[in-house]
């Protein structure tokens, strides 16, 4: 099992030479707003000021590369993974359409569906994962797969990750600024932005796998 699974990863990386066409800012834009409200690093403010409050310093450099390190490595294998195990990327974005418009009725209605328990510690995990590089963020990396090419995707993660850097570094300045009410705006504005690229995603891929 490990051999064949080389076999089929090495390939799909080497391919990767081709990827670095010209980059399409439309498609960078796109991903990177995808990515920002899946990841919700601005909603997420209160849980990193809790985390502080509790261990006393955030290690937000490490965070950040070991996150930004996961989400590359899980847009090159990704899919490779799912063939392994039988899944094409189609069937892979309708069920992450389900995640993202789940994640969005969570950012809207200010519910939560799923919670994971109190972290003890605020290194790599849980800030890297699943903070940041969580379920909702790989589903998202696969499905975008879809629509855009690699390397704009890269450039989004790239892009979001710094943003996920200077939010960690100056998350109490940023809570003070904008308030419990304006990071609940914020939360809400993209949960409904989530919701429509979910949507969106559903539908174009649906007919891939009935076609």
């Amino acid at each position: 099992m490990p051999i064949r699974f080389v076999e089929v990863l090495l390939p799909a990386i080497l391919k990767q030479e081709v990827m670095f066409k010209v980059l399409d800012f439309r498609e960078i834009f796109t991903a990177g707003m995808i990515l920002f409200a899946v990841i919700d690093i601005i909603g997420n403010i209160p849980i990193i000021i809790d985390l502080r409050s509790k261990v006393g310093h955030i290690q937000s450099e490490k965070a950040s590369i070991v996150a930004g390190i996961i989400m590359v490595v899980f847009l090159f294998v990704g899919k490779e993974i799912l063939k392994l195990i039988g899944i094409d990327v189609n069937s892979f974005a309708v069920a992450g359409s389900f995640i993202l418009f789940f994640l969005a009725l969570e950012m809207i209605l200010g519910i939560s569906l799923y919670k994971d328990d109190a972290p003890e510690t605020a290194s790599i995990v849980p800030l890297a994962f699943p903070l940041i590089a969580g379920a909702g963020t790989m589903t998202s990396l696969v499905s975008l797969q879809a629509e855009y090419e690699m390397a704009n995707i890269i450039v989004a993660i790239i892009i979001n990750i710094i943003f996920v850097y200077a939010v960690l570094k100056s998350s109490a300045k940023i809570e003070r600024f904008l308030g419990s009410q304006g990071i609940n705006v914020i939360r809400k504005v993209f949960g409904v932005i989530l919701l429509a690229i979910a949507v969106k995603l559903f539908a174009e891929n649906i007919q891939s796998l009935f076609s």
